[in-house]
């Protein structure tokens, strides 16, 4: 694919290492393309990495995961995005673990991983771990992916409540992330609706975006101590949305920002411009 200077997408970004001192192990890219010189569709890629290990090393993990998708995006032939995604996260797997084979003190680091791929209007997204995906639409808001965690296993099993895995200790317990020991399977379902199966959820990818849609990509520094329905609602309060992402950090800080906490948003333009894009590719 051919670099971009201009996204076709709004797109704000906040990061922040949180209220308790901690070295910030989040990384993130928005990056933009045309699919080729004969194909001048916009594309834009998003990626969010929250690295794991000490000692440095899961910030190292996390840069590694977010260069190594956006590189490996922009050397694609922008044909298949589900491919494209499945590949990048694939090639960032084996960087990273053989950066941890290479140097002892890195030995254990990871990544979680969200991205996000926007053709033309087009969404398309793959996850690893428990950094998550939004869709806010029409004052709602969807998460769009599954947390890769054992809570979450638990939950579906029917083993533990909602309340009880806001604060159960294994909240953290990562099962499947980039650098793991175990192979990988990067997760490209895309859940509009929370009672979707697996194959309904993989048949969403290529969502269509509206006039005005926003895709929030986000670490759990933030989703751990701010509610879905907080985010809509600060997110949809019509201010400035950097200011409004400002605002998500503070939330998370007051109440304790034990962790880092990065936000992407991403906002489809009005009718106009969606219109104005299509009569250029009429012409």
């Amino acid at each position: 694919m051919i670099p971009s200077q201009e996204h076709h997408l709004y797109v704000y970004s906040i990061s922040d290492p949180g209220s308790q001192g901690r070295v910030n192990e989040d990384s993130y890219e928005i990056s933009s393309f045309f699919v080729s010189e004969d194909d001048p569709t916009p594309v834009l890629a998003a990626v969010l990495a929250d690295g794991i290990g000490g000692h440095k090393a899961g910030e190292i993990a996390s840069k590694i995961a977010v260069a190594t998708i956006i590189t490996s995006i922009a050397e694609s032939d922008g044909t298949d995005p589900t491919w494209i995604l499945k590949s990048a996260l694939l090639e960032a797997n084996h960087s990273i673990t053989i950066e941890a084979e290479e140097d002892e003190s890195r030995r254990g680091m990871g990544s979680t991983v969200a991205c996000a791929l926007v053709f033309d209007s087009a969404l398309y997204t793959a996850t690893l771990g428990d950094s998550r995906i939004y869709l806010i639409r029409d004052q709602s808001i969807q998460q769009l992916n599954i947390d890769h965690t054992w809570v979450q296993e638990a939950l579906e099993m029917g083993v533990i409540t909602e309340e009880e895995a806001r604060i159960h200790p294994r909240r953290h317990l990562i099962r499947s992330y980039l650098g793991s020991a175990d192979p990988i399977q990067p997760d490209l379902r895309l859940y509009l609706d929370a009672d979707e199966n697996k194959e309904q959820a993989k048949a969403n990818q290529g969502l269509p975006l509206i006039p005005g849609d926003q895709v929030l990509l986000c670490s759990d520094g933030l989703t751990d101590l701010v509610a879905d329905e907080e985010i809509l609602s600060t997110l949809s309060s019509g201010d400035d949305p950097n200011a409004l992402l400002g605002r998500l950090i503070d939330l998370a800080n007051s109440r304790g920002g034990y962790d880092n906490i990065t936000a992407l948003l991403l906002q489809a333009p009005g009718k106009e411009l969606f219109d104005e894009e299509e009569d250029e590719e009429e012409e």
